[in-house]
This record gives structure tokens, sequence and C-alpha cells, in this order.
């Protein structure tokens, strides 16, 4: 099976169904060239009720993607979604004194957020920045420079 470097997969593990999506970037966009979906009994309001099973409809769902597509899938985005999911607002400040804002800055200020109480059973999936503010202005997208 080839693996082509072009290539994006996307998995949604559903209530009712697994689908895998294997679509390659072209100068126009995204052309799908591979499906798989398995049915599914393994979720219940967006929690796993059934591990082992889980992992088969994956399996299935990836393994027909590949065969459809004649890539190799090596890695995936996979949506995440339920009920036990939650948004949650964060600050992360850094001191920056004498020179430009650098990309170390920002992650130095990605991590400063994540410095927040979460209960033992939550764990922090994603860090999304919203804005930058550097010198009291706010609504900065791209501080860099």
């Amino acid at each position: 099976m080839a693996k082509k470097s072009n290539v994006l997969v996307g998995i949604d593990i559903g209530t009712t169904k697994t689908a895998a999506i294997v679509g390659e970037v072209t100068a126009t966009g995204i052309d799908i060239i591979g499906v798989g979906i398995s049915p599914a009994k393994e979720m219940r309001k967006g929690g796993v009720v059934n591990i082992d099973s889980a992992v088969e409809a994956i399996k299935k769902a990836v393994e027909d993607a590949e065969h459809m597509s004649g890539c190799r899938i090596n890695s995936a985005y996979v949506g995440i979604a339920g009920s036990h999911i939650k948004g949650q607002n964060s600050l992360g400040i850094v001191a920056i004194k004498g020179r430009e804002v650098g990309e170390d800055d920002l992650q130095r200020a990605i991590e400063a957020s994540k410095a927040i109480a979460i209960p033992v059973d939550r764990e922090i999936l994603h860090t999304l920045p919203q804005n930058y503010v550097v010198d009291g202005q706010d609504g900065i997208r791209d501080p860099v420079g």
C-alpha cells in the first residue's frame, strides 16, 4: 500500500457508526479518495460503553478506507464530542521587556494559560489561543515581530 504525503484522514466515532475518510489535498481543495464505515453500538451520549467493540469498529472503518484509497493510514484527525467535553477560558501572561515578541514567548503564554485548577477526573485536551494583548492593546491575532 502506498504512503502519500498529501493525504488527510478524519475519523468520527459516533453513536450509530464509526467512519474514516481519506482526502487527497490538491491545488483546488481536497478530493475524497477513500471512505470506511462500520456500524457501532459502543457509544452512548458521547461515552464509550464497550472499549473492545469501539476498537474493532475503528479498525474496520480504517481498513476499509485504506483499501478504497490505496493508502496506508498512519495518523488521523479524530473529533471528540459529548456532554463530558467542556470548554474553559484561561489567561496566560508572560513578561517581555526591551525586545519584540517571539514564538517562544507565545509558547510560554500558552503554557502559562494551562496552569489552572482542574478536577482530578479532567484533563486539558487542546489549547486554542483566541487573541493576544500586547502593551495594553487587545485583539491582536499574531503578536510575533
